[in-house]
């Protein structure tokens, strides 16, 4: 078995275990984030059955997956980077879901180049959930108005991202995602990396984006 599939495994094993002791039996659906990853690491995941993945840059996303998409059409691919405006285009016709959108400009663009190419992107609205000056997100208070905006437009508005700050417990941040999840009435959660993704799937969190504990470090 290829390390990357018994790190997978033992992934969602990982989840389930603690969930299970929590009497919470929705597990979170696992993002293997194969951004810098050649193509042969990603590979036996594909075969094994993986199918969401999430790239950070579009180019490579691009060079990575358009071929594999086209024979596995089960394949869903993630944008979870910061994408630039002149570059959603290209992000409309590959990936799936885009997990960053934080501004009307960018929602405003996703919807046109949808529309040209008849396709619907599910999409997360990007939070700043600890108010750092240098992260992407909009902050808590501008998380209506946008919304408003996005189902003005006709967007697949499925829920809400977090990445918080470094270097602090995630857990009151968490809690905090959830509760502003609940509060729209979203159904799916974006939150929980490598590090945090089972204090992320205790707060409900329904998507999890690992990259290192299943690849390795990225060099």
């Amino acid at each position: 078995m290829h390390n990357t599939v018994k790190n997978l495994l033992e992934i969602e094993n990982n989840i389930k275990i603690n969930l299970d002791e929590l009497n919470i039996h929705n597990y979170p659906k696992i993002i293997a984030v194969s951004k810098t990853f050649k193509i042969d690491k990603i590979l036996p995941l594909i075969e094994h059955g993986q199918i969401d993945f999430g790239e950070n840059k579009v180019q490579e996303a691009i060079e990575k997956w358009t071929e594999i998409k086209k024979k596995n059409l089960k394949i869903k691919l993630h944008m979870i980077g910061k994408l630039q405006t002149n570059k959603v285009k290209f992000a409309v016709k590959l990936f799936d879901y885009i997990h960053s959108v934080d501004s009307e400009k960018m929602a405003k663009k996703i919807a046109d180049e949808q529309l040209k190419i008849n396709k619907r992107i599910k999409i997360f609205l990007q939070v700043n959930i600890g108010d750092e000056d240098q992260k992407s997100g909009i902050k808590k208070n501008d998380i209506d108005k946008l919304v408003s905006y996005c189902e003005e437009i006709n967007l697949d508005l499925i829920g809400l991202m977090c990445i918080p700050p470094a270097n602090i417990d995630p857990e009151q941040y968490f809690r905090e995602m959830k509760q502003l999840n609940k509060n729209f009435d979203f159904k799916e959660l974006s939150m929980g990396m490598s590090l945090d993704y089972i204090k992320a799937a205790k707060n409900l969190s329904t998507y999890v984006r690992i990259g290192s504990s299943i690849f390795g470090q990225r060099f």
